[in-house]
């Protein structure tokens, strides 16, 4: 991967936004810069104001947005630039990541096979059970899909990964993956608050991830933020992002994204085109994330269901925050020879077309077409906002296909899905929230109930498979229900505080409705009549 060279980044990015902003500002005929400085410190005193004390940033942003407020009072045209400047250069001090190579070979080389020594170690039954060759997280994580077309794009161009976003896992098991896969290391954007985590933040920082901090609502930070895209994709630095946008919180794969960032790759294209580089095409790869247990599954469905506000969209105090949880989260995975599937889907270009190996875009029609021919005015490339938010939102709707075609159904989706349904036909309640939290004691479902339901389904999502509307794990390929329901209860039973379901002979109780709620939305939209179905899949 290229090495940033810090100082010329910040130089680089400052002058492309200060640049905009004074065009806009001469376009309006008025005093824009001052309007925008004024927007920032809003914005920005909001948001200090909220941090706790404790936060050592806290005093110093306080300390520099007085001391921009004092200066704005007496300042020429000149001046409020130079102030702009300030707060732009502020803004990415903090967000510019770091890469360094020995500590990427170190972490993806070594850390994998040295943490599950450690959590081995905390199960015996685990170490007697595989001796003499312990399971690593290697054995648990299957990398599938169009890693050879992939391989062949990136010497051809930048590619833009985006996953589904489920857990904070994502992250660290999508860096070690693209590496199992011969790929090479990504820049991706990650929130503050993963940093707190001594875990999580040792990947953060070594797998390539610069800062967001999601609590920053003004408007020039989000661009900032978007110009540092643009400039390291432009740079040739493989970059991933999460269109969803933040974390699922209803279990259910993204249908409404949130393309930001992910807009960037096509202003990286045109300042490519413009500056006539060798290889100015930007490849973005749909890929899924999908695993048999969530880490934070409980935090997420809580979220998701709280009626005021909806969301608090950035969860800081969740379960991945917890050295403890994590340790027998990912204990629990090794136990149970628990399996993560990292799906990579087709390559697209920036208008959504299909691109084949050779790094031609492909139409509808199976035409190749010259996709430079999208962006021209005037016979130039140029960039035009209001064209280039159409062609992002349609590369989107592209990208959500891939989404539902790359799910791989597990067997703890398949069992939650058939119990959902099974409860909602027997207690015929019309909402969701009485569903979920009203029952005063625990719902009950015969055995029997459930394997023919799951029959039943295991068929239909085979006939899915079949049609490529769906992905299946191995388990639900072998098409037996009996192993699909054993395998699904032994998950359940071992991780989650309180336990989704709980087997009394030759009865299931339902627990913690919530929860089987949750890994049963992973099977929510595709036309099997379910109850409550999602919107959104957030």
């Amino acid at each position: 991967m290229i090495q940033l060279d810090h100082d010329k980044t910040i130089r680089e990015i400052r002058e492309r936004v200060l640049s905009k902003k004074i065009r806009e500002s001469v376009a309006r005929k008025e005093s824009a810069l001052e309007y925008i400085i004024n927007e920032t410190l809003f914005a920005e005193r909001l948001r200090v104001k909220d941090e706790p004390r404790s936060n050592k940033r806290r005093g110093e942003d306080q300390a520099f947005y007085k001391r921009v407020t004092k200066e704005l009072a007496h300042a020429s045209e000149k001046d409020k630039v130079d102030i702009l400047g300030a707060i732009v250069t502020r803004f990415l001090e903090e967000i510019i990541g770091k890469f360094n190579p020995q500590v990427y070979r170190f972490a993806t080389g070594l850390m994998p096979r040295g943490l599950s020594v450690i959590l081995n170690g905390l199960s015996p039954r685990v170490i007697l059970k595989n001796f003499p060759n312990p399971p690593t997280l290697e054995t648990n994580l299957v990398v599938q899909g169009e890693i050879p077309r992939v391989q062949s794009l990136i010497k051809k161009g930048t590619v833009i990964f985006l996953p589904t976003h489920l857990s904070n896992m994502d992250s660290p098991v999508f860096g070690y993956g693209i590496y199992a896969a011969g790929l090479p290391p990504v820049v991706y954007g990650a929130g503050l608050n993963l940093f707190a985590n001594p875990v999580m933040s040792f990947f953060m920082h070594n797998l390539g991830a610069y800062k967001v901090d999601r609590k920053k609502k003004a408007p020039l930070y989000k661009d900032v933020l978007k110009e540092y895209s643009t400039y390291v994709l432009e740079l040739g630095m493989h970059s991933l992002f999460f269109p969803g946008g933040t974390r699922s919180r209803s279990g259910g794969v993204e249908r409404h994204l949130k393309l930001g960032l992910a807009g960037t790759g096509l202003a990286a294209y045109v300042n490519n085109l413009k500056r006539r580089v060798a290889n100015p095409n930007i490849y973005y790869v749909p890929c899924t994330l999908s695993y048999q247990l969530v880490l934070e599954a409980e935090t997420l469905i809580d979220d998701f269901l709280k009626e005021v506000g909806k969301s608090r969209y950035i969860i800081e105090d969740d379960e991945s925050s917890r050295l403890n949880r994590m340790v027998n989260f990912v204990t629990n995975l090794l136990e149970l020879d628990s399996r993560i599937y990292m799906t990579v889907g087709d390559p697209l270009d920036p208008f959504g077309n299909r691109v084949d190996e050779r790094g031609n875009s492909i139409d509808a029609h199976g035409r190749p077409v010259d996709i430079s021919r999208y962006v021209l005015i005037d016979g130039k490339p140029e960039h035009d906002d209001a064209r280039d938010r159409e062609f992002t939102a349609e590369l989107g709707e592209v990208v959500t296909a891939a989404f539902a075609r790359h799910n791989v159904i597990q067997s703890t989706h398949l069992v939650a899905f058939a119990l959902f349904e099974l409860v909602c036909e027997e207690t015929k309640e019309d909402d969701l929230y009485r569903l979920l939290r009203g029952q005063e004691q625990a719902f009950k479902v015969a055995r029997a109930q459930v394997l023919e339901r799951l029959d039943h389904l295991l068929g239909q999502v085979m006939d899915m498979v079949d049609a490529g509307r769906i992905r299946a794990s191995d388990l639900l390929a072998r098409g037996k229900a009996t192993r699909v329901l054993r395998d699904a209860e032994k998950h359940f039973r071992l991780y989650h505080t309180t336990k989704p379901i709980r087997r009394v002979g030759d009865f299931y109780f339902i627990e913690e409705p919530k929860l089987v709620y949750f890994y049963r939305n992973r099977l929510t939209g595709y036309g099997l009549g379910e109850h409550f179905p999602l919107e959104g899949g957030r």
